[in-house]
Formats: structure tokens, sequence, C-alpha cells
């Protein structure tokens, strides 16, 4: 079932940031918070049969979501994670900062998890 790949690489990811993060290497830690928080979004989108091909697929869920639930902390948490995806890519964020992010993209990864059920 694609939703259960989708949960397995939220596993892989959430487990290869946290690696990564105690290693120090900030950019990669960061990417894979954002994957871990994206297959996420995307396990959600499979069981509802959501449109998730794109970046901006995921954004739209995320608001879909936002509006199901009111949890106005998705919207938040998401946007963090975004910040932590960008980071891969331009390397801005301080060490502290990525750790800050990390405790965000976790509690993300955590509310997903609990719509998948």
């Amino acid at each position: 079932m694609e939703q259960d790949k989708y949960m397995g690489l939220n596993s892989k990811y959430l487990h290869d940031a946290e690696t990564l993060l105690e290693r120090g290497d900030y950019p990669q830690a960061s990417e894979k918070f954002w994957g871990a928080a994206a297959t996420g979004v995307k396990a959600i989108a499979t069981l509802r049969r959501w449109r998730h091909s794109t970046h901006r697929d995921l954004r739209v869920i995320v608001d879909r979501l936002y509006r199901e639930t009111r949890d106005q902390e998705l919207l938040r948490l998401f946007s963090t994670v975004e910040s932590l995806h960008a980071n891969f890519y331009e390397d801005f964020a301080s060490p502290e900062a990525v750790s800050a992010m990390a405790d965000d993209a976790r509690r993300l990864v955590g509310k997903l998890e609990a719509l998948t059920v």
C-alpha cells in the first residue's frame, strides 16, 4: 500500500535526520527533517486520495488539514519545515536554529502520524 511506503520513508528520514543532527551536518539534517514531514503529508494524501505530486500540493494539503482540524499549529510547523528545506540549499541557519526547528519538525511529524489513523 502506498501509505505504508510513505510512512516507512517518514520513519527512515526522521531517523536519518536525528543521526545527521548529532553529527553536526545541519544542511543534510534539515533536508531529512523536511523529508519526514513531506512523506507524512503524502501518507495522509494517499489515504484520502488527494493529489500530492508537487510542493504546492503539500501546502494545499496542509491548508486543507488546517480547515478540517482548526489546528493552527499545523500551518506554523509546516512553514518551519519549509525553512529547513530551504536551509538544505542555502545553509543559512545556525546550529541552534536547526536544533530548534528540528523540535518543530518532530512535533509536526507526530501530528501528521495521528491524522493517518
